[in-house]
């Protein structure tokens, strides 16, 4: 019997999402900014140095090789199971420049509506479900086992978080937590080796906001946000989270009616996003709230990688040699 996992996948930190993204507290940076101390390190743990062919080649491979392997898997759990070959673009896009007035006057943070967000799929992007006349023909008992074979259990309410997050374990995945393991093998960086230094990152980014030097920058943007009319705002992150919260009310709202999502109300809630997104810019530039960030976020970092050197070091070597 192979081990099964959970499929939804685990939620990361806000601190190791800011990691990998080299972010500061205000937006993702443009292509051409520095990334920051940590980001260095986190690229390195993750391979975030290789090209977009690379990882274009890398994911198409790990799929084919994944998806063998759950094959393989399900018809030991007899049911049958064909291969499903995605493809995976990393081409970001459409450029998102969140210190771009024209784009902020267009779409705000990007929360509401986003470049691209109302466009259909092309039908050849829409690759068909090879499973899916298969399952359809099984009986509701025998798609629910199906179903937990390939993924694993459903989470029960006290192993869930309150942000609908929950401990990831690939040993409760199903095939596809097995077959993910058999390729990737265990995450040294996940190790009990690693735990005091990762757990010290945590706590580093769950604090940075009280950093004095970002606290004070902070509070000179609350402060001009107060002057244009938008009073509340203790930090900078807060005005974009307002957004979140607000789409969030009305989508667990949603949820619950036959209509689905209103429109009318999603459009209500981008004009006041744009709104708040243009007087969060103008504040910012006029306190100079990105440099002072970047500057006072990359001095604590760089003092973080001097005080746990050796450990970041040793986990970058363990992650490497993973890799290779």
């Amino acid at each position: 019997m192979h081990r099964k996992m959970l499929h939804w996948a685990a939620s990361a930190t806000v601190g190791l999402m800011l990691i990998l993204a080299g972010c500061t507290g205000a937006d993702a940076p443009a292509d051409d900014e520095e990334m920051s101390p940590l980001g260095e390190y986190f690229s390195a743990f993750y391979g975030g140095d290789l090209s977009e062919e690379e990882q274009q080649a890398k994911y198409e491979a790990e799929n084919k090789q994944r998806e063998e392997l759950v094959a393989q898997c399900m018809q030991d759990e007899g049911f049958e199971y064909i291969p499903v070959v995605n493809s995976m673009s990393f081409d970001p896009g459409v450029e998102w420049k969140p210190e771009d007035r024209e784009f902020v006057a267009q779409w705000g943070y990007g929360a509401a509506r986003y470049p691209g967000g109302d466009e259909p799929p092309e039908p050849e992007d829409i690759a068909p479900d090879p499973n899916s006349d298969y399952v359809s023909a099984l009986s509701e008992s025998e798609q629910t086992a199906y179903y937990e074979a390939l993924y694993g259990p459903t989470p029960t309410e006290d192993e869930m978080s309150e942000d609908g997050s929950y401990e990831y374990d690939w040993e409760t995945a199903g095939c596809y937590g097995w077959a993910g393991h058999e390729i990737s093998g265990d995450d040294p960086l996940q190790s009990d080796e690693f735990a005091d230094v990762m757990n010290a990152i945590s706590t580093f980014y769950e604090n940075s906001a009280s950093l004095p030097a970002i606290a004070d920058i902070d509070r000179e943007w609350a402060s001009c946000m107060d002057a244009a009319g938008y009073p509340g705002f203790a930090t900078q992150a807060d005005a974009q989270n307002s957004v979140y919260d607000e789409l969030n009310a009305m989508y667990e709202n949603s949820s619950t009616s036959e209509t689905g999502v209103d429109e009318a109300a999603l459009d209500e809630i981008h004009e006041r996003e744009v709104d708040v997104a243009l007087a969060d810019l103008d504040c910012r530039e006029e306190t100079g709230y990105r440099d002072a960030y970047q500057k006072a976020q990359f001095e604590a970092e760089e003092q973080f990688i001097a005080d746990h050197k050796t450990e970041l070091d040793a986990m970058k070597a363990a992650a490497e040699q993973a890799r290779s």
